[in-house]
């Protein structure tokens, strides 16, 4: 168990949105890879070992362990889908902290994809919940408000906010058009820029982004626009849909402003191919990284 509180963590000076963009320098690609372990599209050999909830356990860190070597010097940030691990019960988040902490070991940033959502004394915990495993970054929905948003900005914390996401029916409520001309999804994108202004670094970015889908490439330049200081997450590129040229617009210059995730295409790599999976894992991140790279202009 970790013995010092979140809050000590926060460093003055260390804004965790510069620390973002510094992760994605070092690798010279804003990318991401998104850690969904489940049991039944392990590699054989890994597989094969989970014969009880204990080995099961065992097997899903040895795979991700796996990729996280795999994936190093390709991949800046590493984000981690709460649900997988939540599902083992106290081991799977045991089991998740220990990865998060090998993840910072080798030099990946590390994202809590959480989806929290509450207000007030429950925010916090959350927020605080997510330092504790390691996280200055965490996925939450802003439905509630400022209420639902502001603790998970204190003491340094980073935030992406669901704003326009990658599934097909988000459509349903996020398209919905209010009573000034706005969709909903335009209203929350304006709540965080709103909420993020006091939260700057010295990279220009703010501490709280925007989660918008990959997927919905004639919105991006208007939400890339719309969000400002806004850090991008943008999920579904890969396999769910989401093309390099879609996402064009959402860099800025330098290559920053956005973080492309990936997550089936780059860690089931090796489904219907023979040999090695971390090389096709290493691979498929490579290959990844380099097109994400090109395209946001921070490789030539």
């Amino acid at each position: 168990m970790k013995q010092c509180s979140p809050e000590a963590t926060a460093r003055v000076g260390d804004h965790v949105a510069d620390r973002l963009c510094a992760a994605a320098r070092q690798v010279h690609s804003p990318v991401c890879v998104g850690l969904d372990p489940v049991l039944e599209r392990l590699p054989d050999e890994i597989r094969s070992s989970a014969c009880d909830p204990g080995s099961t356990v065992d097997a899903i860190e040895s795979f991700c362990l796996g990729v996280l070597d795999s994936i190093v010097g390709h991949i800046a940030v590493v984000k981690f889908q709460s649900a997988c691990f939540e599902r083992h019960g106290a081991v799977g988040v045991q089991m998740m902290s220990r990865l998060i902490d090998a993840a910072k070991e080798r030099s990946l940033l590390p994202i809590l994809d959480a989806k929290r959502g509450d207000i007030g004394i429950s925010a916090s915990h959350y927020a605080v919940a997510g330092r504790a495993l390691g996280c200055d970054w965490i996925t939450i929905n802003g439905w509630l408000g400022v209420d639902g948003i502001s603790p998970f900005l204190e003491n340094n914390g980073g935030a992406f906010v669901l704003v326009r996401t990658s599934n097909p029916s988000g459509e349903q409520m996020q398209n919905l058009v209010l009573e000034d001309g706005r969709t909903v999804s335009e209203a929350m994108a304006d709540l965080v820029v709103d909420l993020g202004s006091s939260h700057i670094g010295d990279s220009g970015y703010s501490s709280l982004g925007a989660v918008v889908g990959a997927t919905h490439p004639a919105e991006l330049s208007s939400f890339r626009e719309r969000l400002g200081n806004s850090i991008l997450l943008l999920p579904g590129y890969g396999a769910q849909g989401g093309t390099a040229e879609g996402i064009r617009p959402c860099f800025d210059k330098d290559g920053l402003g956005a973080v492309v995730t990936s997550s089936r295409g780059i860690i089931y790599s090796f489904a219907d191919k023979s040999g090695d999976w971390k090389k096709s894992v290493q691979e498929a991140a490579a290959a990844f990284s380099d097109e994400i790279g090109s395209i946001s202009g921070m490789r030539s």
